[in-house]
């Protein structure tokens, strides 16, 4: 992210709701609410970190609802946080460089729209691989994620 050498995955999507209640699964994600898709492929990814010497999947968060700065979130810790509207997660995995994901919500005309992106600064080259060799799942996952999200935020009950 402070770097010219990062790549980006980002996506948009909007719903018709306020940002409050685009927000709220976002503020819930991982623990026992999940990743929202492919929860099974984050544990996979946990998994592999400790068999590297990670700290792999933590299970849980301080707090199902609520999130602070600091806190741990699976495999992620809480760098950034404005609530309903803006989520940066700072990867605590194994990593050929440093690694972010962002949630960003902002009011609209017809409700909000959601922003995910993950960032990667590679470290060298195999940095740059790591990359491109998770660029495939990344295709697969984030999308989904963003759409179940937006879900939950349209039929959420509160």
């Amino acid at each position: 992210m402070k770097n010219n050498a990062t790549f980006q995955d980002s996506r948009t999507c909007t719903v018709s709701v306020c940002p409050s209640l685009a927000f709220a699964p976002i503020r819930r994600i991982g623990g026992s609410t999940g990743w929202y898709f492919g929860t099974w492929l984050w544990r996979i990814r946990g998994w592999l970190d400790r068999l590297v010497g990670g700290i792999g999947m933590r299970t849980g968060r301080v707090d199902p609802e609520q999130l602070q700065v600091g806190d741990p979130v699976d495999f992620w810790r809480v760098e950034a946080y404005e609530p309903n509207r803006f989520l940066r997660l700072k990867a605590e995995m194994k990593l050929p460089g440093e690694a972010w994901l962002e949630f960003e919500v902002t009011e609209i005309a017809s409700g909000s729209q959601i922003r995910q992106t993950m960032h990667l600064v590679p470290a060298g080259r195999l940095g740059r691989w790591y990359w491109h060799l998770t660029t495939p799942l990344h295709r697969i996952v984030f999308p989904r994620m963003l759409r179940n999200i937006a879900n939950a935020a349209e039929n959420a009950d509160s």
